[in-house]
């Protein structure tokens, strides 16, 4: 602290000089921006690269029969387009958006662990060309699904399997120490008057995702080295031989993996918590209700992971109390639905872009809730397990709940970060296009997925051919119209009208309240929210 206040003579001059010149700036900037933005460009990239691999899947199953690739390919593409989607796109990608915008909407001058957060970022790099390069290996890359189930895992896995376990402990590491910094961030550096409940909904929502990111990543590190012991080091963890138990494997994975989904949604719900007002130019219906029931949420998350395994032979007692916790998550999640649909009734609404894609995220998470409710009834899953209606539930939740919210999100914040406003009529034609072909593509999985079409396989009876074709034509879609989105960013960032530091009329919060583009370094001094809130309403006469 001493070395804080010590520093006192050069403070001022130290913190209004520009970034450094040349590719130094990016690999040591300790900016909170500069990393935001390099997280979202890593994320893109990533999206573009699994996005490619589900073109290839989509492309196998365009007919039945064995068309494009080799079956044991086509398994590498299902395993690197999990976990390249999950922890390559939509986690880097909130990070990204909780490096910019959190310091920005708390008053902080940055995050709390600046150089700690360079690090965490650059190890994501290293951790994907190691993961990446498992494709290139004798052998091949991972082919045992994203769950990376034992014994596929352990005993019968591709060389390249220890790769891919240091690839997953780097992506741990990277995840707990941005979590770190942004609980230290949000509990040390609000600005006065900053009260945990005037906090956006974004800030609070990352704050419960990081801790439950902390909770959980040591488990995914631990299963993935309780892996690399049993195939190196002669353990039985996972082998039946041994005296271990293949079906530990999933109860602790799944114990992580549970409230990781939770993990890649909740900031997505802070970021339409914050567009949906904007645009329906009012507050937040029950924003104290929507504290609480992300709490809440995330709470349940941690005592539901069975759900994923109410067919690997769990005892009776165990499937009710986890069919009735699955379905008690449905409370606090439709206690969110209901506030979004409140806040837009009897609201001043326009439809942008961030809007847009905010209403279609309510009214398809919906549709992927619903669908998850389904799963959760343990005598029903029977028939759903493992076939394509489980993954049309996980991408409808997240499609639009995830990617649709970071969409929301970039095009809401775009002119903040670029200065400029992004060509509305091309990010209309994004939304629909996006809309259109998602729902093409995961929509007729419901219908294959009932009728008994089994996930993972790349080959299939003649009856699903025509839903699959459509599934194929809308993911084709979907995928392409993605590139728009890049060129729309791209020509956002190069020019067009100069943004205003509020361009959305409803918006709200301190963020709207510094130049667009937001300055190199914001808030060396902290924001006094008293006169912000008289500078929204007037200044109250007694």
């Amino acid at each position: 602290m001493s070395a804080v206040i010590d520093d006192h003579g050069h403070v001022g001059h130290d913190h209004h000089h520009g970034p450094a010149k040349g590719l130094s700036r990016w690999l040591l900037t300790t900016n909170h921006k500069d990393i935001g933005s390099m997280y979202l460009w890593f994320s893109f990239c990533a999206f573009l690269l699994g996005g490619s691999m589900a073109m290839v899947i989509r492309a196998e199953l365009f007919q039945p029969g064995l068309q494009i690739v080799q079956p044991e390919f086509f398994n590498q593409m299902t395993t690197m387009h999990g976990l390249i989607m999950v922890f390559g796109a939509v986690m880097p990608a909130f990070v990204g958006l909780a490096n910019w915008m959190i310091p920005l909407m708390i008053g902080a001058p940055d995050m709390a662990l600046p150089r700690m957060n360079n690090f965490s970022f650059w190890l994501l790099p290293a951790a994907f060309g190691l993961l990446v390069s498992t494709l290139f290996m004798e052998g091949g890359g991972p082919n045992f699904g994203w769950t990376f189930y034992a014994p596929l895992s352990t005993t019968y896995a591709p060389e390249s399997v220890t790769f891919f376990i240091f690839a997953i402990h780097l992506m741990g590491i990277s995840s707990i120490m941005g979590a770190i910094n942004v609980v230290a961030t949000v509990l040390n550096l609000r600005a006065p008057g900053m009260t945990l409940m005037k906090m956006p909904l974004f800030v609070w929502t990352w704050l419960i995702t990081a801790f439950l990111l902390i909770a959980v990543m040591p488990v995914l590190a631990g299963v993935v080295t309780m892996m690399l012991m049993d195939i190196h080091f002669g353990t039985s963890f996972f082998s039946a031989a041994g005296g271990g138990d293949p079906v530990l494997f999933q109860h602790v994975f799944w114990f992580f993996g549970h409230p990781e989904v939770y993990i890649m949604i909740l900031p997505a719900f802070g970021a339409v918590s914050s567009i949906i007002p904007a645009f329906s130019r009012k507050p937040l219906f029950g924003y104290t209700s929507m504290v609480y029931a992300t709490g809440a949420i995330a709470f349940l998350s941690f005592i539901v992971w069975s759900h994923h395994m109410f067919t690997v032979g769990i005892p009776l007692v165990g499937e009710l109390f986890f069919m009735y916790a699955t379905m008690l998550i449905a409370v606090p999640t439709g206690v969110k639905v209901f506030n979004w649909v409140s806040t837009m009734w009897r609201g001043s609404l326009t439809f942008e872009a961030p809007m847009l894609f905010a209403v279609a995220f309510v009214i398809l998470f919906t549709i992927g809730g619903f669908s998850g409710l389904m799963l959760a009834i343990a005598p029903a899953d029977f028939q759903y397990h493992d076939t394509y209606f489980v993954v049309a539930h996980f991408h409808y939740v997240l499609v639009p709940g995830a990617i649709f919210g970071i969409f929301a999100s970039a095009y809401y914040w775009l002119p903040k970060w670029t200065g400029h406003m992004y060509d509305e009529t091309l990010a209309k034609l994004h939304f629909w296009m996006s809309f259109v072909g998602m729902n093409l593509a995961f929509f007729p999985m419901h219908f294959v997925g009932l009728a008994g079409m089994p996930r993972r396989i790349p080959d299939y009876n003649m009856m699903f051919a025509n839903f699959n074709m459509v599934s194929s034509i809308g993911a084709f879609m979907f995928g392409a119209t993605q590139l728009l989105f890049l060129f729309i960013v791209i020509k956002c960032i190069r020019g067009g009208p100069a943004a205003p530091a509020k361009p959305w009329d409803g918006a709200e919060g301190l963020e709207w309240s510094v130049p667009s583009p937001a300055p190199y370094h914001t808030f060396s001094v902290p924001p006094d929210m008293h006169t912000l809130h008289e500078h929204r309403t007037g200044p109250k006469h007694d």
